[in-house]
């Protein structure tokens, strides 16, 4: 509870370095703050590319849809774990000579990362509309959740990643090759159901934490339903393992970070 409160205290230095990002992302950048939707729109034309037409996937209607509803949370973790393991590192001189609660760090940059996928809302709400699919009033209502779900369970994977990279430096660069692996083993650009039948691989696939994650995200926005009971169980479940666990060992490493740094 101690570290609670002292990270309320600092709770305006957490927005300082949210606004920080958020503004300095796309500085130097022609089309700028666009690229917050640029991006996830030439990634959805990429792999709607090749799974439409090389790897087709004939049983899923309106493909793009299928996607990019999954998508978009994905790009949300995986710049989170991936990008915010050197968050630490990166700020190594306000680390060694200014006392602040070190776990701000990867929460600032976890934040600023979320709310850059809140914004990206704007666009992924239209499409789904003009998709002609249309929103289901109550499965929206879990879609709040889900995301909340989601930021705790990417902030307990960064706080690990961004302490552990503190000591072995090595690790941000080989988390680029984990989460590209990673977003293979999570049913993105395919439906869990192609499983069945696969007992020990069904088990393996579900003890990944971002495919309970990806699946409630899919019954809200694709199918308009609302999630399963068990589906949203395991992914609070796992989420708040990981966020616990995150406090934990970034509390015993963040001792010696000013000694490593």
């Amino acid at each position: 509870m101690g570290i609670i409160k002292e990270l309320y205290n600092y709770r305006q230095m957490i927005i300082g370095f949210v606004k920080r990002d958020l503004k300095g992302r796309y500085k130097a950048s022609f089309l700028g703050f666009l690229w917050t939707f640029i991006n996830p729109l030439l990634q959805l034309l990429v792999y709607t590319i090749v799974f439409s037409t090389i790897i087709r996937q004939p049983n899923i209607k309106q493909f793009y849809l299928f996607l990019f509803v999954a998508l978009i949370p994905w790009i949300f973790f995986s710049t989170s774990i991936a990008g915010g393991a050197g968050c630490v590192v990166s700020q190594n001189t306000m680390v060694t000579k200014i006392y602040f609660p070190r776990e701000v760090l990867p929460i600032s940059y976890v934040t600023s990362a979320f709310v850059n996928m809140l914004l990206t809302y704007l666009v992924v709400f239209p499409v789904v509309i003009l998709s002609g699919r249309g929103l289901n009033p109550v499965a929206l209502l879990y879609l709040p959740i889900i995301m909340i779900v989601e930021y705790f369970l990417a902030l307990g994977i960064t706080m690990i990643t961004s302490a552990l990279t503190v000591y072995f430096r090595d690790l941000e660069y080989i988390l680029s090759i984990i989460t590209m692996a990673w977003q293979f083993m999570t049913p993105i650009m395919y439906d869990v159901d192609i499983l069945e039948g696969h007992t020990r691989l069904q088990k393996l696939f579900y003890i990944n934490p971002m495919t309970s994650i990806i699946i409630a995200y899919r019954d809200i926005m694709y199918y308009g339903r609302v999630p399963e009971l068990s589906t949203l169980t395991t992914a609070i479940g796992m989420g708040a393992v990981f966020t616990v666990l995150g406090f934990l060992i970034f509390g015993k490493l963040k001792r010696r970070f000013a000694e490593e740094l």
